[in-house]
């Protein structure tokens, strides 16, 4: 009898929910004066797609067909520029954090730039919503001459459902390296923590912050090009050392982020214009 009640019991146990796992990879190569596509993987919820483009520089849009990521979910993005190519990596849409119950939703992204080309790592916003988790990498390996900028921008709860996601999770590990000697590395991390939120030397009130990366020999220059489109009334800081370029931005919408940081991203970009599909 005990037997017949513990099977039932087993029986009648919650199913375990289905995740979202998926893996997408692309490789770009220089042929005549043109990057084009030489390998393309994707698998589960990752697509990526290629639309056309007229400058030298070929562009690649991830796609996450989940809709949206939550606990337990797991994506892993990974793009090789050849030697002198420049790729363009960006995402169709905001991707959305959602609430989990207790795991982490995991997005690593691995880089390769081979010698004298370029990527950008451009995609856009990721929101995160209350009682979300996310836990990202990104890992950029730089060979000789080869050049790099990046951005992440992150909101907050969606602002016109007066949404500010004070209980979201967020664990952003960067670590670039030139020729296998560490240049940059940082960490960002959000645990629902009131004076993460209030802080005047954090977020200061804001709900959407952004960093901005560039590595290239010209960082100085355009240090002072940068300073210049940013204006006074910008909640931002910039500096440069040696070919490392950093600008941190806070604002209190993701409107008011986005339109500091497009002119930004279009002076830093290697391809020389944003994707299309980053226009306002």
């Amino acid at each position: 009898m005990s037997l017949m009640r513990q099977t039932a019991q087993e029986d009648a146990s919650p199913a375990p929910m289905q995740r979202a796992h998926g893996t997408g990879r692309i490789e770009a190569k220089l042929r005549e004066g043109r990057t084009r596509l030489e390998r393309l993987y994707q698998e589960g919820c990752c697509k990526i797609r290629l639309p056309r483009s007229h400058g030298g520089a070929m562009e690649a849009v991830l796609i996450n067909t989940s809709g949206g990521l939550t606990g337990g979910d797991r994506i892993d993005w990974k793009a090789d520029a050849l030697a002198g190519s420049k790729l363009v990596v960006t995402t169709q849409a905001c991707e959305r954090i959602y609430r989990s119950t207790g795991d982490d939703a995991r997005v690593s992204t691995a880089l390769r730039v081979g010698p004298g080309a370029h990527v950008d790592w451009l995609p856009q916003e990721t929101i995160l919503f209350e009682g979300s988790r996310l836990h990202r990498s990104l890992r950029v390996d730089l060979e000789d001459n080869a050049t790099f900028t990046a951005v992440e921008a992150v909101l907050l709860g969606r602002e016109a459902m007066g949404e500010t996601a004070r209980k979201a999770h967020l664990r952003d590990r960067w670590r670039i390296y030139r020729d296998g000697k560490l240049v940059h590395a940082e960490e960002t991390r959000l645990a629902g923590e009131e004076f993460e939120r209030e802080g005047i030397s954090l977020l200061a009130g804001n709900n959407a912050f952004a960093t901005i990366l560039a590595i290239g020999p010209d960082a100085e220059e355009k240090l002072t090009a940068l300073r210049s489109i940013l204006g006074p009334s910008v909640h931002a800081a910039a500096s440069a050392i040696g070919e490392r370029l950093v600008l941190r931005v806070v604002a209190p919408s993701g409107l008011m982020l986005r339109r500091t940081i497009i002119p930004a991203i279009a002076l830093l970009s290697g391809a020389g214009a944003l994707p299309r599909l980053w226009s306002i």
